[in-house]
């Protein structure tokens, strides 16, 4: 990790819910001689979170605090001193892309936990030519949105490609559990916050399957029944019945933009889809017109509002306590080209809070990037890419700090 810049990483905002289990996750399991700093808006914000990673490892020394405001000036100053950002600024859209410009515009390695596909679509359009010409590696979602679905989807892939020397067809992914403690205030926000600053046809255009790809869609793409797009609900073999995931699309558009960026692993006529698994059909259908229906009504402004006086704070969340029995697994079955005997099936699961399973996918897909940069730039040809692009060290790395990766061949 030899570079002449100050710093090898630094963590820009530290104070939000995400932000703090980042920056524990660095203190307690990233390298001493790490050269690294948390940066804000505000030093009294900062100053006691500097003061709890140091009593969660007092040989360690404290990470340097850096007051930075987000504008042009101060964050391509900031961009200037480290190799890598990892950016926990949400709502994205709002905050964000000066962060991006900054990163895109040095040189700067980059890393963030948005869901927020519409902002990275703006994103690549706006700076994935600078970051790659200028040698930056930087990957959007790789929190909980859309880190898990992309990797497990890369690691079936890689299994296909080994095991039955094939390309990859088809991949269906379903999130076979999800016990969560609630969403955090900045999720919250950032969901609500979309809604105002984009019109609704905007947004659905932004959320279409290849909306992120890197090049055109293939030529033949599997197609749902008008039943199974009014009811939601399909049993697929080796998953069980499966409906609407709210966060499907962003799952999906990121998957594809990796199989765009990597043809030659996934082949030319790849596709994924992603579901929510549930206990039966009549399950799977309310799923679906609750979703269909919640989505109609954030569209409309006094209901943003009204959800606005019930929500946590931005940078609040879940106790931690209550955390300790969430739980994440995700299932994926594979099909390779052209055959009809043989598939693939993944798991990927994690046993914890989600806002600390995010911290730790970010501080981990950092030191990938800085210990493996020209493997990743040589795979993905750098900009603004995916976690998938991260490869095989990114799954070793997440499997040492608990979050386990299965797959294995079916045969029929």
């Amino acid at each position: 990790m030899t570079s002449n810049r100050q710093y090898d990483l630094v963590l820009l905002g530290p104070t939000g819910y995400t932000g703090q289990f980042c920056a524990e996750h660095i203190v307690q399991n990233h390298p001493t001689d790490l050269k690294w700093a948390i940066a804000g808006r505000s030093l009294q914000k900062m100053e006691p979170i500097a003061q709890q990673l140091k009593a969660l490892n007092p040989d360690r020394a404290e990470p340097d605090v850096l007051v930075v405001q987000l504008n042009a000036t101060e964050l391509n100053e900031l961009a200037q001193k480290t190799r890598l950002v990892i950016n926990c600024v949400g709502p994205y859209h709002l905050y964000s892309t000066p962060v991006v410009e900054a990163c895109a515009t040095n040189g700067t390695h980059y890393v963030d936990a948005t869901g927020e596909t519409p902002w990275i679509k703006l994103i690549i359009e706006k700076y994935h030519e600078t970051a790659k010409a200028n040698g930056a590696i930087m990957i959007p979602s790789a929190g909980v949105e859309s880190a898990p679905a992309d990797i497990l989807a890369w690691s079936l892939v890689k299994r296909v490609r080994e095991d039955l020397s094939s390309q990859t067809r088809e991949i269906n992914g379903t999130i076979k559990e999800m016990k969560s403690s609630g969403p955090s205030g900045g999720t919250l926000d950032t969901i609500l916050s979309i809604f105002d600053w984009l019109p609704t046809s905007e947004l659905m255009k932004s959320m279409t399957p290849f909306a992120l790809a890197a090049s055109a869609p293939p030529k033949t793409i599997p197609s749902d029944s008008i039943l199974n797009k009014i009811l939601g609900f399909r049993s697929i073999r080796d998953l069980g019945t499966v409906t609407t995931s709210p966060s499907g699309m962003a799952d999906i558009t990121l998957v594809h933009r990796s199989s765009t960026l990597m043809p030659e692993l996934y082949g030319k006529s790849f596709y994924f889809r992603q579901f929510l698994s549930v206990r039966n059909a009549l399950v799977g259908l309310a799923v679906h017109i609750g979703f269909t229906v919640g989505v109609m009504l954030l569209a409309l402004p006094p209901v943003r509002w009204l959800l606005r006086k019930f929500i946590f704070a931005p940078g609040s969340g879940p106790r931690r306590e209550d955390s300790m029995n969430d739980r994440l697994e995700y299932h994926a079955i594979a099909t390779p080209e052209g055959e009809q005997t043989k598939r693939v099936f993944g798991k990927i699961t994690y046993e914890g809070s989600m806002y600390l399973f995010t911290g730790l996918l970010l501080a981990e897909a950092a030191m990938v990037i800085l210990n493996d940069e020209e493997t990743i730039r040589k795979v993905s040809r750098g900009g603004i890419v995916t976690p998938a692009t991260m490869g095989q060290t990114f799954v070793d790395r997440l499997e040492k700090v608990g979050c386990n990766i299965e797959t294995k061949v079916y045969q029929y």
